[in-house]
């Protein structure tokens, strides 16, 4: 279903406290790259998701290699080509129930036909024709549930060729990495760790102890 003209459309994106951004890279010459400083600069938490970027960070948020299973997004914002964003709507309607579904962003470039005609299909709503940033800043819209700032946790392998990894735990607030000089192994926010299905936060997850919160926990274990 189309929103892009709708009277609800403010509505879905201020109420939203996280936007995932596929194709925001470290790429400083990319919108999706300054889309990320655009959209938290009006208190949104931004996931940005590159392939070959993973465990770096763009104005303090971790870039996630992909959008792992377990993880319902709120927004999804396509800075995409037509085909790349055709394989991330078909992921997306193969992995999640249309009551959890996104509003997708189809940024301008991004649109494609397959996709928008499978979205109408199943009553999803997206928005084309239009720019997230743009559209923010045009009717002055921020966030109305704002979880900034954001903290997040890392692991990567050790660069001791002892077969152990190093946990470490982050804020969006204070945080500027450049991508892991070792294996990145996981990357996420603390609602990641939560509802990521990935190996590494299940296991994680499995060493909470009793009334323990999940900064609680991701903190004891970076110590």
């Amino acid at each position: 279903m189309d929103v892009s003209k709708s009277d609800i459309m403010a509505d879905l994106v201020c109420n939203a406290s996280t936007i995932h951004i596929f194709g925001s890279g470290l790429n400083k010459e990319r919108p999706a790259h300054t889309a990320v400083k655009e959209l938290s600069d009006r208190g949104w938490a931004v996931a940005p998701i590159h392939p070959k970027d993973g465990g770096a960070t763009i104005e303090g948020f971790p870039i996630r290699p992909n959008l792992e299973e377990g993880i319902i997004p709120e927004i999804v914002v396509l800075f995409l080509a037509p085909e790349r964003a055709r394989n991330v709507v078909r992921k997306l309607i193969l992995s999640l129930e249309s009551d959890n579904f996104p509003l997708i962003w189809f940024q301008l470039g991004a649109e494609d036909k397959d996709s928008i005609d499978a979205l109408n299909q199943m009553g999803a709503k997206f928005v084309k024709d239009d720019c997230i940033v743009r559209f923010t800043h045009r009717n002055d819209l921020v966030c109305a549930n704002s979880i900034l700032p954001q903290k997040w946790c890392l692991q990567v392998k050790s660069p001791d060729e002892d077969g152990c990894s190093i946990w470490s735990i982050h804020s969006s607030e204070d945080t500027a990495l450049e991508q892991p000089a070792t294996n990145l192994e996981w990357v996420g926010s603390l609602q990641d760790l939560e509802m990521s299905n990935h190996t590494i936060p299940r296991y994680i997850r499995s060493l909470k102890q009793d009334k323990e919160t999940y900064i609680d926990l991701a903190s004891r274990l970076a110590n």
